[in-house]
């Protein structure tokens, strides 16, 4: 038992790892973010920049941290909204 915890947290860990961009973020737009079942970067790809600044918690010195985690994969916002 004790082995296959230890495997499964690894794994857990290394999928952190993959696709982490939620620790750049203050708390409140963590939480934002995490309760609109944004978790990963390619979800939040689907939504534009306007979207995201409507949730409760995100302000606009989130965007610019968002922006360069989606760069960093290759992705990008749905629609530019420019600040």
């Amino acid at each position: 038992i004790v082995k296959f915890r230890v495997k499964e947290n690894l794994q857990r860990q290394k999928q952190k790892a993959d696709d982490n961009f939620l620790p750049l973020l203050a708390a409140p737009a963590k939480r934002a973010l995490e309760n609109a079942g944004i978790n990963t970067l390619q979800k939040l790809s689907g939504y534009s920049e306007a979207e995201i600044l409507k949730l409760h918690g995100i302000g606009y010195s989130s965007i610019p941290k968002l922006r360069a985690a989606l760069e960093k994969e290759r992705l990008s916002f749905k629609n530019k909204f420019y600040l």
